[in-house]
């Protein structure tokens, strides 16, 4: 039976306080009906937006709650760990993003091998008893339980039997393709931090703990933060980046190197953050960052001088950048949908 998921305790539960959420399936009692979907909704992006919208809007006409049911870790890491991709989203990051566009109830379901092998009718059974269900919304391809038997047709006569409406959804494109966190993992792959943006409706993000460092960066000159995040989260490849910095409730304009310092031969791969024009101590605080531009790959230098003059250009045109995305702001998410 699904159960309580250690990473619920990791969701900054003073973030969504008009959100509730469900971490133990199996106990759950909800007293309003609900309309549900249910996927891993990696990233969430603009495609997941979308259709969850939606669901929220149908279901507040129609005077019910609406449920978003997710899995962590991601499925595959369960099914086919050999081919279990980098997340884009942290269970926390996830509870927010939901929160923000107006959800009801988030339920949060460890898959384990356990899951995995539960009949489709007996996780579907568990969304009609203990969260009410009365609407399941799926994508034309969606599948779920033991061997995916789960399928649209399979849930239809379910739902007859059960009593709930399986309502199918078509895929959102962006320029005539699906969009899908597949390729938004494929973008920051090749380091296109700015089409995985236009893709996910905001910028890519990381977050973590700051942790101590060499301070060689001060030493240059250009003070950095060490940035730990979650070895299961999806980095873009080594290089340097136009980025913002979330520090607190501000949101700075920052260059972040990802990398190995070849310069130094350290071997030890690290993020590092210079936020422009800020001299505040951040040791032991949280801190994000947005990634909005790729500057370029990591780079050995043959001494400090050409490091420093290439760090100082880096700046200059991380500069540039962040006034233009000062001046595109009010319309910025202009790609065609539909």
């Amino acid at each position: 039976m699904p159960g309580r998921p250690p990473e619920a305790r990791q969701i900054p539960r003073e973030k969504h306080r008009l959100m509730r959420v469900i971490d133990d399936l199996a106990n759950a009692q909800v007293e309003q009906p609900t309309v549900v979907t249910v996927g891993a909704f990696d990233g969430l992006h603009i495609g997941h937006q979308h259709i969850i919208k939606e669901l929220i809007r149908h279901a507040r006409e129609t005077g019910r709650l609406s449920a978003v049911v997710t899995f962590h870790p991601h499925p595959r890491a369960v099914l086919r760990p050999w081919l279990s991709p980098k997340v884009l989203t942290t269970p926390g990051e996830k509870a927010v993003l939901l929160a923000q566009m107006g959800l009801d109830i988030l339920v949060l379901v460890s898959f384990t091998p356990e899951v995995a092998r539960m009949p489709a009718r007996e996780f579907v059974r568990l969304l009609r008893e203990r969260l009410r269900m009365e609407e399941l919304w799926v994508g034309r391809d969606f599948a779920l339980g033991r061997g995916r038997e789960g399928n649209v047709p399979a849930l239809q006569a379910m739902g007859e039997q059960l009593g709930f409406h399986v309502q199918v959804f078509e895929p959102v494109t962006v320029d005539g393709r699906p969009v899908s966190s597949t390729e938004v993992r494929e973008l920051l792959a090749t380091g296109q931090v700015d089409e995985a943006r236009r893709l996910l409706g905001r910028p890519y993000s990381l977050a973590g703990e700051v942790v101590s460092g060499a301070r060689r960066g001060r030493c240059l000159g250009f003070p950095t933060a060490n940035l730990a995040v979650r070895p299961e989260r999806a980095l873009p490849p080594d290089g340097v980046y136009a980025v913002y910095a979330l520090v607190g409730n501000e949101r700075l304009p920052a260059v972040a190197n990802i990398g190995e310092r070849p310069s130094f031969n350290t071997g030890q791969h690290a993020i590092e953050v210079h936020i422009l024009d800020y001299s505040g101590d951040l040791y032991g605080r949280d801190l994000a960052i947005e990634f909005i531009r790729r500057l370029r790959a990591e780079q050995r230098f043959s001494d400090v001088c050409q490091l420093v003059a290439q760090i100082s250009n880096d700046i200059e045109q991380a500069r540039q950048i962040f006034s233009l995305e000062e001046e595109r702001a009010p319309q910025q998410n202009g790609q065609r949908i539909s």
